[in-house]
């Protein structure tokens, strides 16, 4: 997968693109992520990319010259075009996973009071939101993108199915997990995941990632009742017992 990357400041991406999973990734050859100075296009002698908005209002707008420049380099023609904005699709698993099936992505990070519209609109960019907060600039939101959908890839994690199990993957959030030593300071681990019953474990996890989802994330817990798929008898009687409560 590459992966393009369009901010005024790149030099925040290399502590986490050099990083973990990301960082074995990019060794492995399964991820290239360029970052592109936006700065480095503008005609200004002072390498000016902002100006005050037309018709008023606080902050500064993100010009299309040095954005257009740098994309009529760079090329679109093929690419997944994203960018990070407050106003697009909320980033959540589903996401994630079409966006780890792009062969190339370019991300265009936004930073001032915003990007000019002309941009957006002529390029047709997808716009993207990792939540309802306010951020000084698309760099990190891009770096939680990158993240999100790079350990999707084939190969990128040590284990293929660990995101298999992880929160959001089926719909539920993640059962609790325990590591040694089986009791630290009067705490004890569930005897059950110390049983070596995998059936037993099983149905554990799912139950408690059940309870969790309910308690937590009642949005995602109805969702998965619409949507949840094949269960099987003992998961089907866990869930019915849970609806009874």
């Amino acid at each position: 997968m590459r992966i393009q990357v369009l901010t005024l400041f790149p030099e925040m991406f290399a502590p986490v693109l050099n990083g973990s999973i990301l960082g074995r990734a990019r060794e492995r050859g399964l991820l290239d992520v360029e970052t592109v100075d936006i700065r480095a296009f503008s005609t200004d002698r002072h390498r000016k990319t902002d100006d005050y908005p037309f018709g008023g209002g606080a902050g500064m707008v993100l010009m299309p010259q040095p954005v257009f420049d740098a994309l009529d380099r760079l090329g679109t023609e093929g690419k997944r075009l994203v960018c990070m904005s407050p106003q697009g699709r909320r980033l959540d698993q589903e996401l994630a996973l079409e966006l780890a099936r792009a062969e190339t992505l370019l991300i265009l990070c936004g930073h001032y009071e915003g990007i000019d519209r002309r941009i957006l609109d002529h390029f047709h960019f997808e716009e993207i939101s990792v939540g309802d907060y306010i951020l000084t600039g698309g760099e990190l939101p891009a770096m939680i993108l990158i993240d999100a959908a790079a350990r999707l890839l084939p190969g990128a994690l040590g284990n293929p199915r660990a995101h298999d199990e992880e929160s959001h993957s089926v719909g539920l959030l993640e059962y609790p997990q325990y590591t040694r030593p089986a009791c630290f300071r009067g705490m004890e681990t569930p005897a059950v995941l110390l049983s070596g019953d995998h059936k037993r474990i099983r149905l554990w996890k799912f139950e408690e990632s059940l309870r969790l989802t309910r308690e937590r994330r009642p949005d995602l817990f109805a969702r998965f009742l619409e949507n949840h798929g094949e269960l099987d008898k003992d998961e089907k009687r866990i869930l019915e017992r849970l609806l009874a409560e």
